[in-house]
């Protein structure tokens, strides 16, 4: 019955929730891998919690990360080129107004997509800074670091960093695209460590010279999250690459040197700072040595730069920068007479959803959210915040910002971070900024709709393992030859190559539309139009609320592509047992009626589990169960099959009528392309 929808043996959900999604750079439009890697699942959990919770408990925020050198490189190189003719804020905001139409397209249903650096967040976004960074400065955590930054002689000017592209410094890593002090793969170090710097504004060598910037003291808090790390360890719904990815930042200072430098490290190693060398192990090429801390890992550095050792340096906490010397940024306070800096990109990112929560609790209507005080959501023991995040940026959301979080003194509460691994294409890394292009959001949209797309990308399990995204009308990397022609053809010209992105559309258009018709067609034909007048069987009700239970299980463990699997394997049964039930009844009208009635309540399940992730085509069909769409989908009632879900909104169900269907109606449509013609 719907009453055991409050059963204790549930699994716990919060009394509020905020969702985040990655916020995209501002100086790009959205391609596939940010609307499949982080804003579907996101949307998909965030509709689950506001049909679980209550849409008035949930937040789900985001918008345009509007500053950082990124966005000050693309204007430039636009500029110069006479390619582009506004201001900054005028660049940032097309881009904001492109991300805001794919997301919108894509049905992706945030409360707020709004920029760091445009109205109404902006103003919320450069106050909350100015709080924070004297927030942390009045509690000790901020240093005043007088640090190397890389000077173009040739163009006098400081570079920020992305004019700067050199090797990353990293042992392991084998980016050589690496910027000022992090690479395209997330390792951060500093700036002095890159390997072959060289300026993008002229392609010289850049020269180092000192700046004073405030940096966060993030290896004070090693212990902190060794904590945390053990929480998330025993938390399911913590995935395991992210305690993975911590962890291996939480070791002590380490620099390796290669075996065949060994007689020139002892001839210096007198003058190193206390520390202990790990000989190599097996067949490594390497020793190791390491350090106390990373003031005294630096110390070493010099030594043996001077001493002409060539070494590699390990990950490690090192103290998280704050602020930086580029214009286009947020101001950042002046504090101890250090003044005209602004905060990098970065660490203002990170409590950019609290400005954006600020700003959609302070704009929104009355009544709306069941509270608008932001601390209610980010700070309240009831509340609990879940951001979904790619697995690059662990370090940042996962290692820099709990630690700020704690030295904050807020009572800011430890967010929930959701990390999926990277969405390939075609099998390999595609990034708009590499040598391997993906399709953008929007171009997507030309051979497939939103709902085939979000259905495949949440069958992914990119919280498992790196997937690829390989869809056919892009696939020029395979061909064969024609028996007929003998000619060479392309996958993507093959009418009979299946498209493995439209796998999971098979089931939308074929199975779940054909249940939905079934019982509409049916009732109009043997009920009057109205809900059939007996009660399912008790032995599919059951089946419905064992697989709503296990649904809502799966889910609270952020498992969504076994979620649907499960969605997906109820709904093909129900199909098939109704063709066996209404073949089986023959002329008996209480039989077909009976079969019916078993088919309503399979389908209206199916409707609100499938409802988060492909929420037009469930509309439509508790639309045509008679049903507002808030009754049907809310989980008060979860448990319960149409008639009951009738009564229990004060209707007589045996008077409950549906609405009519036309012929040859669609719940869920192909792409348009996707017709023979």
């Amino acid at each position: 019955m719907a009453t055991e929808a409050t059963a204790s043996s549930r699994p716990h959900f919060p009394a509020r929730a905020v969702v985040t999604a990655g916020m995209p750079y501002g100086n790009k439009n959205l391609h596939f891998g940010h609307i499949a890697g982080v804003f579907v699942p996101a949307d998909f959990f965030a509709r689950f919690l506001r049909d679980r919770i209550g849409e008035q408990n949930v937040l789900f925020v985001s918008g345009t990360d509007c500053f950082g050198s990124p966005i000050m490189e693309g204007y430039r190189k636009l500029t110069e080129a006479g390619e582009f003719s506004g201001t900054i804020t005028d660049y940032v905001r097309g881009h904001h107004d492109n991300q805001k139409a794919a997301l919108d397209a894509y049905e992706i249903s945030l409360d707020i997509y709004s920029g760091s650096g445009l109205e109404p967040a902006r103003t919320f976004h450069a106050k909350l800074t100015d709080e924070w960074i004297r927030r942390l400065h009045e509690r000790g955590v901020l240093k005043k670091r007088s640090t190397l930054q890389f000077y173009d002689t040739q163009a006098q000017t400081f570079l920020n960093g992305r004019q700067v592209i050199g090797h990353c410094p990293v042992r392991g890593c084998k980016s050589e695209k690496a910027y000022a002090d992090e690479c395209d793969l997330g390792h951060q170090f500093d700036p002095e460590e890159l390997i072959n710097p060289v300026s993008q504004l002229t392609g010289t060598k850049p020269e180092l010279r000192p700046c004073d910037n405030w940096y966060f003291d993030l290896p004070a808090f090693r212990d902190a999250l060794d904590e945390l790390m053990d929480e998330w360890d025993a938390d399911p719904q913590v995935r395991g690459v992210v305690t993975k990815t911590v962890r291996e930042s939480l070791v002590a200072p380490v620099i390796y040197i290669k075996n065949e430098l060994r007689e020139a490290f002892d001839a210096a190693a007198e003058r190193l700072p206390a520390h202990t060398v790990h000989e190599p192990q097996g067949n490594q090429a390497s020793f190791s040595v390491e350090f106390a801390d990373w003031e005294a890992r630096d110390e070493a550095r010099e030594v043996l730069e001077a001493a002409h050792v060539r070494f590699r340096t390990g990950k490690c906490l090192l103290p998280f920068r704050i602020t930086g010397n580029i214009d286009w940024g947020v101001a950042a306070p002046e504090l101890e007479g250090v003044s005209g800096l602004t905060v990098w990109c970065w660490p203002e990112s990170l409590w950019a959803p609290i400005s954006f929560s600020q700003t959609a609790l302070a704009t929104s209507e009355e009544g709306r959210y069941s509270s608008t005080d932001w601390r209610d959501w980010w700070c309240a023991d009831d509340s609990q915040v879940f951001q979904f995040i790619g697995q690059d940026n662990i370090y940042f959301y996962c290692v820099a910002q709990p630690a700020m979080w704690e030295a904050m003194g807020w009572g800011l509460k430890q967010t929930t971070p959701v990390a999926n691994y990277h969405v390939l294409f075609m099998n390999k890394k595609a990034s708009s900024s590499g040598a391997i292009k993906p399709p953008m959001a929007a171009e997507l949209l030309d051979h497939y709709t939103p709902e085939q797309l979000r259905a495949h990308w949440l069958s992914l399990a990119l919280d498992a393992k790196a997937v690829s995204f390989s869809p056919k009308p892009y696939d020029t990397s395979v061909s064969h030859k024609d028996k007929k022609t003998g000619e060479e053809v392309l996958v993507k010209d093959d009418p009979r190559v299946v498209d493995p992105a439209l796998k999971e559309s098979a089931f939308l258009t074929n199975i779940f539309n054909r249940l939905a018709r079934s019982c509409f067609y049916g009732a109009a034909k043997a009920c009057g139009g109205k809900l059939p007048a007996v009660e399912a069987s008790a032995e599919v009700a059951e089946e419905c609320r064992r697989v709503t239970l296990e649904f809502e299980r799966t889910v609270h463990d952020l498992d969504f592509h076994g979620a649907l699997a499960g969605v997906e394997e109820f709904c093909r049964a129900a199909n098939k047992r109704w063709d066996g039930a209404s073949k089986a009844a023959g002329d008996d009208a209480d039989a077909y009626v009976a079969a019916l009635a078993d088919a309503f309540a399979a389908l209206r399940t199916t409707a609100l589990l499938m409802h988060p992730a492909v929420p037009a085509g469930c509309e439509l069909v508790a639309e045509h169960m008679g049903f507002a769409a808030h009754d049907f989908f809310s989980w008060e009632h979860a448990l319960a099959t149409p008639r009951e879900l009738a009564s229990a909104l004060g209707e007589n169900p045996d008077e409950h009528a549906i609405v009519e269907l036309p012929p040859r109606f669609d719940f869920f449509r192909k792409h348009e392309s996707q017709y023979k013609k």
